[in-house]
C-alpha cells in the first residue's frame, strides 16, 4: 500500500491534508485510491477530499453503528455525521472557488448617457 504525504508538493499530499489520514501506520487510503478520487472529481482537491470523507463516512456507520457494550460506546453515526458535515463544507468551498472563475460585466460611464443606461440597467438588476 503506497502512502504519499507532501501537502506542498502532491495533489494527493494536499486531499491528505484535508482529511485525517495523514500518518502511515494508519493510514484510511493508499494513493492510487487517492489519485482515483482526484480523477472523479476532475482534478479539484476539495472535491476528492469531500468525496474521502464521504467513503469514510459510509464506512464508519456500516461497521461502527451504535454499540454499548459494558463501559465502551461507539457511535458511528454521530462520526458519520460529523464526517458529511464536513465534505459538505469542502464541496461549498469548491463551488465558491470555481465560481469565481468566470467573468463577471464591469459597465464603464463616459458622458452623460452612459451614465443614465448605468443607472437604467441597475434598476433592471435590482427589479
Amino acid at each position: 500500500m503506497a502512502f504519499t504525504y507532501l501537502p506542498s508538493t502532491t495533489n494527493i499530499g494536499r486531499v491528505r491534508l484535508l482529511i485525517p489520514d495523514r500518518i502511515a501506520a494508519d493510514a484510511f487510503f493508499d494513493d492510487d485510491e487517492i489519485t482515483a478520487m482526484l480523477t472523479l472529481e476532475s482534478s479539484d482537491v476539495r472535491c476528492a477530499a469531500a468525496m474521502a470523507l464521504e467513503t469514510m463516512a459510509s464506512s464508519e456507520a456500516y461497521v461502527q453503528k451504535v454499540m454499548r457494550v459494558l463501559d465502551l460506546s461507539t457511535n458511528g453515526a454521530a462520526t458519520s455525521a460529523a464526517l458529511l458535515a464536513r465534505a459538505a463544507k469542502l464541496r461549498e468551498q469548491a463551488a465558491l472557488a470555481s465560481a469565481g472563475a468566470g467573468f463577471d460585466i464591469a459597465e464603464w460611464v463616459v458622458n452623460d448617457f452612459s451614465f443614465r443606461e448605468l443607472i437604467d440597467n441597475e434598476g433592471m438588476r435590482d427589479a
